[in-house]
């Protein structure tokens, strides 16, 4: 009687099946590879925020709360997986499957809050400055990191009695029927509804710098054209056989109107790249006591000129543009990771999918937890340069080692 309860224990947490005997070899070789990438990526994007003063901005704050987010998980719930796979069994008891579940759950709804308030951000830094201001300033980035993390746990913790070990994934999850439907509303919810805004948002901010772009290209020949006008004028009054005293005048007043019109124009070209390039008023690089309270995006002529503080280069605009899209690419390599899985779960209600088709499809989504680091080092020349000086100083101790040792031999 006791050996049937054990081996039924057993059974209860067990993912063998000869279709994946061969497959395992490969989640495991996978998981190591997350494992290793994901902790070192995740920890070093925290070591460079907290060493170089360039990355220490209010926009990073959130890219450092979503590189949390991914080291719990790879730090501490990969490798368990990555131990289920090896042995096709879950040897970590109900308990910790169940802590397991509903961390994994909370570091998958923390990273998805962190794509939203990324996007809203960029999108109130093009729109609505001032109240990017109020809503990100540092006690309101305080509070948005702690209720991250609240919101997460507050969403999944109800969930805590139907957490158990799912065989055809091999992992511990939420049970498929007896969550429902709050499992339901709650995936519906953090999945459709929040990515979903992330993509509006991006959306929204491809038409403000799409329109503002035309905007500055539509100015430039009227510019150009009005600035021939006096010059033709003042040929032609040159030419005319008037008086001298009379041409004097007429040449004196064209020139202080060449004058006018040159000064109006430049005013008005400023204020036009000025509004353009906004946007990058608070972007990943810039550090926040050199940021720009410049609220207005639609580009408007101006009568007033410009102070030297306010005029910012054309590279600053595609400063702006390289950090959103390394926003964007972040969002994209999520839905990437998370959405076959979603699907596959909701078209195979029966069951009747291979078992090693949902094992890949859940093995995609561990990418998500790694691949972050590798977008930053790519896409973001800042966060290359504080990669390199940790690997440096990394290194440093083993090179001197090296160099003490060959001295010693010759």
């Amino acid at each position: 009687m006791m050996m049937n309860h054990t081996n039924q224990t057993e059974d209860l947490f067990s993912c063998y099946s000869p279709s994946v005997v061969r497959y395992r070899y490969f989640a495991v070789l996978w998981g190591c590879a997350v494992t290793v990438t994901g902790t070192v990526g995740n920890l070093m994007t925290i070591l460079a925020f907290a060493s170089d003063p360039r990355l220490r901005t209010r926009f990073n704050v959130l890219i450092v709360n979503l590189a949390v987010a991914d080291l719990l998980y790879c730090t501490i719930l990969q490798p368990i997986s990555v131990d289920s796979y090896l042995h096709l069994r879950w040897r970590s008891g109900q308990l910790w499957c169940s802590i397991f579940g509903l961390l994994l759950f909370v570091s998958n709804s923390v990273s998805i809050i962190n794509l939203c308030l990324v996007a809203v951000s960029r999108y109130l830094l093009v729109t609505k400055r001032a109240v990017f201001d109020r809503v990100f300033s540092d006690r309101g980035l305080i509070s948005l990191l702690i209720l991250t993390w609240v919101l997460g746990l507050a969403s999944f913790a109800p969930l805590w009695q139907v957490y158990v070990f799912v065989p055809k994934v091999c992992t511990c999850s939420f049970h498929r029927t007896r969550g429902r439907p709050y499992s339901t509303i709650l995936l519906f919810f953090y999945f459709v509804v929040g990515l979903g805004c992330v993509g509006v948002f991006y959306f929204l901010i491809y038409k403000r710098v799409r329109i503002a772009a035309q905007a500055l290209l539509r100015y430039r020949p009227s510019r150009r054209s009005s600035r021939k006008k006096p010059s033709s004028l003042e040929q032609r009054t040159d030419d005319s056989s008037v008086e001298s005293g009379m041409v004097k005048t007429c040449s004196y007043e064209m020139s202080s109107q060449e004058e006018i019109s040159k000064h109006t124009d430049e005013i008005t070209s400023e204020s036009v790249q000025r509004s353009a390039v906004a946007l990058n008023s608070s972007a990943i690089n810039s550090p926040p006591y050199i940021i720009q309270a410049s609220p207005v995006y639609t580009p408007t002529p101006s009568t007033a000129a410009p102070s030297s503080r306010s005029r910012i280069s054309g590279g600053d605009d595609d400063e702006f543009k390289a950090v959103t899209r390394m926003c964007f690419m972040v969002f994209l390599f999520f839905v990437f990771c998370f959405v076959p899985f979603m699907l596959l779960n909701i078209a195979d209600r029966h069951n009747r999918a291979p078992q090693v088709l949902h094992m890949f499809c859940a093995n995609l989504s561990w990418l998500n937890s790694c691949i972050n680091p590798v977008l930053y080092a790519v896409m973001n020349r800042q966060f290359r340069q504080a990669y390199g000086v940790l690997l440096n100083r990394a290194v440093a101790p083993f090179t001197c080692l090296w160099t003490w040792c060959s001295s010693l031999r010759s």
